[in-house]
């Protein structure tokens, strides 16, 4: 009883800085804002506000949910992101929401649908087909956008297919490999696997091609431990990937500037010269936000966001926000080993992985330690495919815990 306590106490406490931080940031956009993009912010931080309260409040009362860490993490990094798209593109807000309450939406949705075991385990195959399908529909209808063939574009709207695979790859994988443990069921992972990374390739995604490829590995080495499998897979990936630069060299001009951004000043590495110098003008408190020049620089809210987070939010904001990818993993590599079943194990722990691992090539990317792949800083990242995707990501987080479904029986 008082470990219980003690919990809702810590997040009564989380909830309470996450609200007061959220409003600060509504304060600050509403004191540097355009007085004809006010009631705009005020509405769109509003809605978001009171449907983060509607869930917490809903799940607690009427579903009898107890925990709620990974809500309020996601929830904070949103608020993140929510605020540094209000601040640089004010007419974007009601768009940026949709996508917000969109992805909340999936959540709920997925929570329900993986409640039955069955039920998820038996939709694996037209999950993989539609998956397939998509990436494929993608590869012939999409235009290249900076340099990638990724994106759709339908009426006003655009659309990244990938980011919802990341969805459907791990859904697929798990429930694949939930309950046969033989070499023919690691072998179907590796046919979809091997179709969804390949179409990636086509594309010239790397960026994404790469996470799904290192999500692969998550998946199929939590379930066979088969070292000596995973790594001829790596080799052959490896493989691969030589080839593509030595038949296709010009791939290999999107990374010429790799490791040495400052040559190329005002040219390619003019992003990553320009994030590294504004993230360190931050300092631990930030400049505030709306105060930072990194947000004129192209892409400042997608693939330069955590610059942004660092100038205008501090050093120690941006390194809470990075935690707490470290947190939903080490969430889920402790809840795995009490999961009702194999399939929630697996879930957790790949899309955690996921997200960790996209955050690093972000991060990491637009400081020059790795190459800069383009892809998005989840939760945070201004766009409307990552965010729906990456709540999406988050129900297979949530589903791992015990408390999440109230059943009988033993651990399956």
């Amino acid at each position: 009883m008082q470990q219980a306590k003690g919990r809702y106490a810590n997040l009564a406490l989380m909830l309470f800085v996450i609200t007061l931080f959220q409003f600060t940031c509504l304060f600050s956009l509403i004191s540097k804002a355009q007085e004809e993009y006010t009631l705009g912010i005020i509405i769109t931080f509003g809605i978001y506000i009171l449907v983060e309260y509607a869930y917490l409040l809903g799940a607690r009362l009427i579903l009898g949910r107890r925990g709620f860490e990974v809500e309020l993490i996601a929830f904070l990094l949103t608020s993140i992101g929510l605020s540094i798209t209000l601040s640089v593109y004010p007419d974007k807000a009601f768009k940026q929401l949709v996508a917000i309450l969109i992805g909340i939406g999936g959540f709920i949705f997925l929570q329900w649908l993986m409640r039955d075991l069955k039920r998820a385990v038996a939709l694996r195959v037209p999950a993989a087909f539609l998956a397939v399908g998509l990436l494929v529909f993608t590869l012939i209808f999409a235009r290249f956008t900076n340099g990638a063939k990724n994106w759709l574009y339908i009426g006003g709207l655009s659309i990244q297919p990938s980011e919802l695979v990341k969805v459907a790859f791990i859904f697929v994988g798990a429930a694949t490999l939930e309950k046969l443990q033989s070499n023919k069921s690691l072998t179907k992972f590796i046919i979809f696997a091997v179709g969804c990374v390949g179409t990636l390739f086509l594309m010239y995604d790397f960026g994404t091609a790469l996470i799904f490829f290192f999500t692969f590995i998550v998946i199929s080495f939590m379930r066979s431990g088969d070292i000596r499998t995973i790594f001829l897979v790596c080799a052959v990936a490896l493989m691969g990937a030589v080839l593509v630069l030595v038949f296709r060299p010009y791939v290999a001009n999107r990374f010429i500037s790799y490791g040495h951004a400052w040559e190329y000043f005002d040219t390619s590495g003019f992003q990553q010269t320009r994030t590294m110098i504004y993230s360190a003008s931050g300092g631990l408190f930030g400049v505030g936000l709306g105060n930072g020049k990194l947000r004129d620089v192209f892409a400042a809210t997608e693939d330069l966001v955590f610059g942004v987070v660092c100038e205008e939010f501090g050093m120690i904001l941006a390194a809470a926000a990075l935690l707490s990818y470290v947190a939903l993993l080490v969430y889920s590599i402790r809840h795995s080993k009490y999961a009702r079943s194999s399939f929630y194990a697996i879930c957790a722990c790949a899309a955690s992985a996921l997200m960790l691992f996209q955050a690093a090539l972000n991060v990491l990317g637009v400081n020059d330690i790795l190459p800069m792949t383009g892809v998005t800083l989840p939760f945070i990242s201004r766009g409307g495919s990552s965010v729906i995707s990456c709540w999406m990501l988050l129900a297979f987080i949530k589903a791992v815990d015990r408390s999440t479904y109230r059943y009988g029986g033993e651990r399956q």
